[in-house]
C-alpha cells in the first residue's frame, strides 16, 4: 500500500513540476475555463456526446460517493486530524495527474462504429504507447473493479444507512436502487449525463449548505480545529515499542489514501467519461479534471472533516456513519441522522450510475457492443446482492483492483506526460495570444 501511495504522490509532484505549477500559476485560467464558463456553456448537438458540464458531473457522480462522508470519518478515526492535511496536499498534487489523464483521454479517443466515443486509459495505453496488452489489462481491471468500489460497496452503505434510519430491509433497498439505476444506465451516457447534471449540483449544494450551518454554529471551535489538524499532521511521537514517527506516518498514510480514493486521480477513471465530451481541445477537458478534484476533495472532504472535528463528534470516539450522524445531530437533532442517511443514499446512487459507465466501457473495449446489455444486467444484479451481503472481502478485493488498475495507467501517464504538457502549453499560448489580440482591437 505504501508503495502505491508514494507512486501517486510522486506522479502528481512530477506533473506539477513539469507543468511549472500550472494549478497555482494559471489559477485564473483554469477557473475561467471551467467554473467561469458555466453561464455561457452550450449543450451538445452530437447525440453521441455529452456537454463539458455533463462530463464533469458524470465524473463527480462516480467519485462523490459515500467516501466523502464515511471515508473521511474513517480517515479521522484511523489517521487522526492530521490525515486531513495530507489528504488536502495529496489532492493538490492530484489535480495535475487527473488533468494529464483527461488530456490523454481526449487526445487518443476514437469513434466506435455506432458513433459513440471510446476513450480513457485503454486507448492511450493501446494507441499512445502502442501496447494493446496494457490496454486490455486495464480494461479487464476496470470492468471488474466497477462491481466492487463502484457498485456493491456503495449499495451496501446505502442499504445500511436506510435500514438504520427507516428500518427498511436491505433487500428492498437494493431492489429499488437497482430499478432506478437501470432506468438511467439503459439510456446510455447521454441519459447518465442528463441525470447527473441535475442530481449532482443539488446533492452537493444541500450537503454543503447543511455543513456550513453546522460550522457556523460551531464557529468558535474552528480555529482550534484547524490548528489541531496541522499540529497532528507534522507531529512526531514515540509509539508503543519505541517506533519514532508513528503519528505522522499514520496521518500521511490514511490522508493520502483518502485523497486518492475520493477523487480517483491516478486511477484513470475520470478520463473514460470525459472522453465523451463534445470538445475539440484536450487541454480544456484536462482543466475540468482539475475542477473535479477541487470540488470533490479540496472542498467536500475538507468541509466534512471540519464538521466532524469542530462539532466534537470526532473527540467523542464515534466512527464511520455514527461520527457523521453525531456531528449533524449537534445542530439538527434527530433529523441529523436522517440527513446523513439521505446524503449517503444520494451519493451512493450517483456513484452507482457513474461507475456503471466506467465498467461498461471496459467491457465494450474488450468484447465490443454485444457486451453492453449483459454487463448492465450483471451490474444491476450486483447492486441487489451488495445491499444485503457482508462485504469485508469485497472491500479488500476492490482496494487491490484499484491499486492494480493504477499501475498501467500511471505508467502511461508518465511515458506520455510530454504529450499532455504540450497540449496544455499549446492551449496557454493560444489563450493569451487571443487575449492580446482582443486588447489591441
Amino acid at each position: 500500500m505504501t508503495f502505491f501511495l508514494l507512486l501517486f504522490l510522486l506522479t502528481g509532484a512530477y506533473l506539477t513540476v513539469r507543468s511549472r505549477g500550472f494549478f497555482f500559476r494559471r489559477f485564473g485560467l483554469w477557473n475561467k475555463s471551467t467554473f467561469g464558463s458555466l453561464l455561457t456553456a452550450r449543450q451538445t448537438n452530437d447525440k453521441h456526446s455529452i456537454s463539458q458540464w455533463q462530463a464533469l458531473t458524470g465524473a463527480l457522480a462516480a467519485c462523490l460517493g459515500t467516501g466523502n462522508i464515511v471515508g473521511v470519518a474513517t480517515a479521522l478515526s484511523l489517521g487522526g486530524p492530521g490525515a486531513i492535511v495530507w489528504m488536502f496536499l495529496s489532492a493538490v498534487l492530484g489535480t495535475m495527474t487527473i488533468c494529464a489523464e483527461n488530456i490523454l483521454g481526449l487526445k487518443y479517443r476514437r469513434r466506435l462504429p455506432g458513433g459513440a466515443w471510446m476513450g480513457g486509459p485503454m486507448e492511450y495505453l493501446a494507441r499512445g504507447l502502442g501496447s494493446k496488452h496494457l490496454g486490455g489489462i486495464y480494461a479487464i481491471l476496470l470492468a471488474t473493479a466497477a462491481f466492487g468500489i463502484g457498485n456493491m460497496t456503495q449499495a451496501n452503505a446505502m442499504a445500511q444507512a436506510v435500514q438504520q434510519s427507516l428500518g427498511i430491509s436491505p433487500w428492498l433497498t437494493g431492489a429499488i436502487a437497482a430499478a432506478l439505476v437501470g432506468l438511467v444506465i439503459f439510456g446510455g451516457v447521454q441519459r447518465i449525463g442528463r441525470v447527473t447534471e441535475f442530481v449532482v449540483p443539488i446533492m452537493t449544494g444541500v450537503f454543503l449548505l447543511a455543513s456550513l450551518i453546522v460550522l457556523f454554529v460551531h464557529r468558535a471551535a474552528l480555529p482550534a480545529s484547524i490548528a489541531l489538524m496541522f499540529s497532528e499532521a507534522f507531529a512526531f511521537r514515540t509509539a508503543a515499542g519505541g517506533a519514532v514517527g508513528y503519528s505522522i506516518k499514520t496521518a500521511l498514510r490514511y490522508g493520502v489514501a483518502r485523497g486518492v480514493f475520493t477523487n480517483e486521480a491516478g486511477l484513470g477513471t475520470s478520463a473514460v467519461i470525459h472522453a465523451a465530451a463534445d470538445v475539440q481541445q484536450p487541454a480544456v477537458q484536462g482543466m475540468w479534471g482539475i475542477a473535479e478534484v477541487v470540488i470533490d476533495t479540496l472542498i467536500m472532504c475538507t468541509v466534512s472533516a471540519l464538521v466532524f472535528i469542530a462539532s466534537g463528534a470526532f473527540a467523542s470516539g464515534h466512527t464511520d456513519v455514527a461520527m457523521a450522524s453525531a456531528a449533524y445531530a449537534t445542530v439538527f437533532g434527530a433529523a441529523g441522522t436522517h440527513f446523513v442517511a439521505l446524503c449517503i443514499v444520494l451519493f451512493a446512487f450517483a456513484t452507482l450510475t457513474g461507475w456503471s459507465y466506467f465498467g461498461e466501457q471496459g467491457a465494450r473495449w474488450l468484447l465490443g457492443e454485444r457486451s453492453t446489455k449483459p454487463y448492465r444486467l450483471l451490474y444491476l444484479g450486483a447492486i441487489v446482492l451488495g445491499s444485503a451481503m457482508q462485504l469485508n472481502l469485497v472491500w479488500q478485493i476492490a482496494d487491490v483492483l484499484n491499486m492494480l488498475m493504477a499501475l498501467p495507467n500511471l505508467l502511461g501517464v508518465w511515458l506520455l506526460s510530454g504529450q499532455a504538457m504540450r497540449e496544455l502549453r499549446k492551449f496557454e499560448r493560444e489563450f493569451f495570444f487571443c487575449k492580446k489580440r482582443t486588447k489591441k482591437t
